[in-house]
């Protein structure tokens, strides 16, 4: 199909690969597709019930260990999981691997693939199940990455500040530390290379004074300086709250799922649970849930033989295409142009949605940029393909949006995905005179990105993390603890301290080069932009949306439709434009 999510499509296409095989591990890239695909197998296929299983990070410790032990035992014919079974575990059983849905990178491919075969002689064996029409350009470039053993680099973290004071403090709970040789230990390590001494010294006084603005304030005064200059914590709460809060793993606060009763069923991030009313009907763990209330970070739930369209979604689920993975795709996209002898045989399979495209558009050319306008009853809309991944297009997007409305009062709402964005706006833009003004010049770039995506908001919920991880903040005792919109207003306190009194500050700061750098990826979106300012505008007015456009509207509509309607909505959209066809 044109557009998909799930891959359910192919579910009947799974079942012979599970029976041929000892036992299957099916990975999907998020929790809530990993808890709808394992219903739907039983639903289809009631003779797996006890031979089928799911893993996932937000299932309790005790269900996740049967299910490795069961893997082990080969008492399971398959597993639905996500990245939680990625690492760290060797499965002799397990003889074949399905990725559903693009994998967004070349290593995760490879990582998962090398699940299976984990025995003299075998080798590893993946499928790759796409979820729509498109993805099956993401498998002609995985099959060339893994044939040319190209995976992609990180991109490093530099002067990771608040790692540094969790590690500092660690070493004092303990024997303590020397702090000349701790540096001489620290800064030979590649994120502390370019580490000043005044840097240095600043984060000594931070651990013993905390900082300029803090010293007024005995909770941030953690460690004590011997007469022989040993840096040490003699304080027993403070050594106690460091241990509790030790790690470097940040995310969204977690409610623990129980039945009234009392049992325990996982864990759910608070911001999905945070919607949900009472009699709300939901999906977790594999059973029908109803929600009762919240009570001390525990949502109380019972089962319900009710159906439910709600499924837990996590916000880890938001996955990127790599720099890498991005190229690999314009690549494989742009050999639609070439000859038939060239291409692959998923570029073949799509020549019937590439031939609908050019009905309408263009398939672009390496030296091309494609924008499609086209008008519908949502509004106007303006879609760029860049092809280089959800967060590049997420801040070239908020980017371009901004430098428009400079030009003339407009409005837009944003849509993306890995292969473009959407300007959605209740008027037509006039594309040849928006490009007529530099639209994707990297000139003032590192500003106008900052107008464009309140820049600060990001930066301060990105300080949250590093307030965290530093121990700025306390996360809570086990049992007790601490909502995540508390968490929030206690470390937006200390940014608008350190905003307003001491914006020198290396915790502040580098909450603004992570966003940079990380969250906004400013690199990758120089670079894109010098290529696409370097390649030809084709601009195609069009009647209906494309095949390259259909996904994007769907994303945006998923938003705010609930999976019933949204099926709906598409099924009639399918419908008007195989008529007007």
């Amino acid at each position: 199909p044109w557009r998909g999510h799930l891959g359910l499509r192919l579910l009947e296409e799974v079942i012979p690969i599970i029976n041929n095989s000892r036992t299957t591990l099916l990975f999907t890239n998020t929790r809530s597709q990993c808890e709808i695909w394992f219903q739907k197998i039983l639903e289809k296929h009631p003779e797996f019930a006890g031979e089928i299983a799911m893993h996932h990070g937000s299932i309790n410790k005790e269900t996740r260990a049967w299910v490795e032990d069961a893997i082990r035992n080969e008492s399971l014919k398959a597993v639905v999981c996500t990245s939680s079974l990625d690492l760290g575990v060797d499965f002799a059983p397990v003889e074949t691997v399905i990725q559903i849905g693009g994998p967004k990178g070349v290593a995760r491919f490879l990582q998962r693939a090398g699940r299976s075969g984990h025995q003299p002689g075998k080798e590893s064996v993946i499928y790759f199940l796409p979820t729509h029409a498109i993805e099956l350009i993401e498998a002609s470039a995985l099959k060339h990455a893994a044939k040319n053993k190209s995976v992609e680099d990180r991109i490093p973290y530099l002067n990771s500040f608040d790692v540094l004071v969790q590690y500092l403090i660690t070493l004092a709970v303990s024997d303590g530390f020397m702090p000349d040789e701790v540096f001489s230990e620290v800064s030979k390590t590649f994120c502390y290379q370019a580490m000043t001494r005044d840097q240095w010294q600043w984060i000594l006084n931070f651990i013993v004074l905390g900082s300029q603005s803090l010293q007024a304030y005995d909770e941030y005064k953690k460690v004590e300086v011997d007469e022989n200059g040993k840096f040490q914590i003699f304080n027993r709460g403070i050594a106690m709250r460091h241990r509790f809060q030790i790690g470097t793993i940040v995310g969204d606060a977690n409610i623990t799922v129980r039945y009234q009763k009392g049992g325990y069923i996982g864990t759910i991030e608070e911001y999905f649970i945070s919607k949900l009313k009472t009699g709300d009907i939901f999906t977790f763990a594999g059973r029908n849930l109803e929600f009762i209330r919240i009570k001390e970070m525990q949502a109380h739930v019972r089962n319900s033989s009710k159906r439910t369209s709600k499924v837990p979604s996590w916000m880890g689920g938001r996955l990127t295409f790599s720099a890498q993975m991005s190229q690999m795709l314009r690549d494989e996209l742009y050999s639609a142009t070439d000859n038939m002898a060239n291409q692959s045989e998923e570029i073949k399979a799509l020549k019937p949605i590439f031939l609908r495209q050019a009905e309408e558009s263009i398939v672009p050319k390496p030296n091309e940029f494609l924008i499609e306008t086209f008008e519908t009853s949502d509004g106007y809309h303006h879609i760029f393909y860049p092809f280089e991944g959800r967060f590049v297009h997420e801040a070239m997007g908020s980017l371009l949006g901004y430098r428009i409305s400079l030009l003339s009062p407009v409005s837009f709402s944003l849509a993306f995905n890995d292969y473009g964005f959407e300007l959605l706006s209740d008027k037509e833009i006039n594309i040849d005179e928006v490009l007529d003004n530099n639209l994707f010049s990297t000139a003032y770039l590192s500003e106008d990105l900052q107008k464009s995506l309140n820049y600060t908001e990001m930066a301060r919920r990105k300080f949250r993390d590093i307030a965290v991880i530093s121990g700025m903040v306390f996360t809570g005792y086990p049992e007790k603890g601490i909502k995540i919109k508390h968490l929030q207003s206690s470390s937006q306190l200390l940014f608008n301290v350190f905003r307003d009194y001491e914006p020198e500050n290396l915790l502040f700061q580098q909450a603004f080069t992570e966003t940079f750098e990380h969250q906004l990826e400013e690199g990758r979106l120089r670079i894109a932009m010098e290529r696409i300012a370097n390649q030809e505008m084709v601009w195609k007015k069009c009647i209906n949306p494309t095949p390259f456009s259909f996904p994007l509207i769907t994303d945006r509509l998923r938003e705010r439709l609930s999976s019933e309607k949204l099926t709906d909505r598409i099924q009639k959209m399918i419908a008007i434009l195989n008529k007007k066809k």
